[in-house]
């Protein structure tokens, strides 16, 4: 993943928001820097308008941030809980907007004045967001931050600081951000979010207001899906079972390829006979196109692994639950080649996999150690 991308802060604002592949930075340079976006995030063409109104679900997690903004009662200090890719990042954009809208006290920001502006260009200079570096967040990243929030918001009433993914940040990150979170900087407020609470400490659990997020209803990404990829309904449908009610992995899956490539390992487990060349170079050739994927090969692993519990599930009779749909036709095939204890190794397998690459081991080599001990 890319580095963080800093900039310094400028002390005579030459702004030029043209929606550029850099992504909000065109300032005349000056004395200190101020940490913006993360390069991963930051190809920032136009992005559709960030209100409460055009984010799917989330009712719950609406009504309480709407309500916050309207009676004027919100916390220094946001914690949005739950599942990745269900708008956690797209609702603490839009109540950074609706903070700085003059139109905001409604709960819903305007879309047409220039705070707006550069909410949907990405390129507020005072909409701060910090992700992980690699595979977490850093604590020279959190020192930068701290010494960047000694200085005023450039225009913004209230500066919105975004932490993303903080279950990912180390123990002396954590710490470093706690005194932050005690005695947040005036015209502030951060919004971290996280995918589990269990990875938190308890004292940053203890210092934010948390906002409970929940998996989309299926029916509602299924739709979603079929209108951005015009997409047939029963493979939207099954695009959204896959994606487990995300959005963002529903759009994840279809973007990288990652159905496509489930299918060809799954084929060929099942139609390559073991110690035969055909199987040494099709399966080193599929591990080849996996480790390509690098950060989003848990999700490929994901997928196999779905694709076993649906084999289980259908050596066990109860095909109503299937979610890989798209492969029954080879689920009778699979369950006379492998038992269901032999199924249960491979899941083994697959886990173990997920481990060593969190481990930096070699993508490719576990793939191809995985793929020819599934055959």
């Amino acid at each position: 993943m890319d580095d963080i991308i800093t900039i310094n802060k400028p002390s005579r604002i030459q702004e030029n928001y043209s929606g550029t592949q850099a992504g909000a930075t065109l300032f005349r340079l000056a004395p200190f820097k101020i940490c913006l976006y993360h390069a991963a995030m930051r190809k920032v063409e136009s992005l559709p308008m960030a209100s409460f109104s055009r984010i799917i679900g989330q009712a719950k997690a609406k009504e309480m941030l709407r309500r916050a903004v309207t009676q004027n009662r919100l916390s220094h200090a946001f914690l949005f809980k739950g599942p990745m890719g269900v708008g956690k990042k797209t609702l603490a954009r839009a109540l950074a907007a609706s903070l700085n809208c003059p139109q905001g006290q409604t709960g819903e920001p305007c879309g047409l004045c220039p705070s707006c502006r550069k909410f949907q260009a990405g390129s507020h200079p005072d909409f701060l967001v910090i992700e992980p570096e690699g595979a977490a967040i850093k604590i020279a990243q959190i020192r930068e931050l701290k010494k960047n929030l000694t200085f005023p918001p450039l225009e913004a009433k209230i500066r919105a600081v975004l932490l993303c993914d903080i279950h990912t940040m180390r123990r002396e990150a954590a710490n470093s951000l706690l005194k932050t979170l005690e005695e947040p900087p005036e015209q502030t407020m951060l919004i971290l979010t996280a995918d589990e609470a269990g990875g938190l400490l308890p004292t940053i659990l203890s210092r934010c207001q948390i906002v409970p997020f929940f998996p989309l209803p299926l029916p509602e990404v299924a739709k979603t899906m079929a209108q951005e990829a015009e997409m047939s309904p029963a493979e939207a449908a099954t695009l959204a079972a896959m994606a487990e009610g995300s959005l963002g992995r529903a759009r994840l899956l279809l973007d990288r390829d990652l159905l496509c490539l489930r299918r060809q390992i799954a084929e060929s487990l099942l139609s390559l006979a073991p110690d035969t060349p055909e199987a040494f170079f099709g399966l080193s050739e599929l591990a080849e196109k996996a480790a390509k994927l690098k950060p989003d090969l848990p999700e490929l692993l994901e997928l196999l692994s779905t694709w076993l519990r649906d084999l289980l599930i259908f050596a066990h009779g109860e095909p109503g639950r299937i979610i890989n749909e798209d492969l029954r036709s080879g689920f009778a095939a699979a369950c006379r080649r492998w038992s269901k204890d032999q199924l249960c190794r491979r899941l083994i397998l697959l886990d173990k996999a997920r481990r060593q690459l969190a481990r930096n081991c070699n993508p490719t080599a576990v793939c191809e150690v995985l793929f020819f001990a599934m055959l």
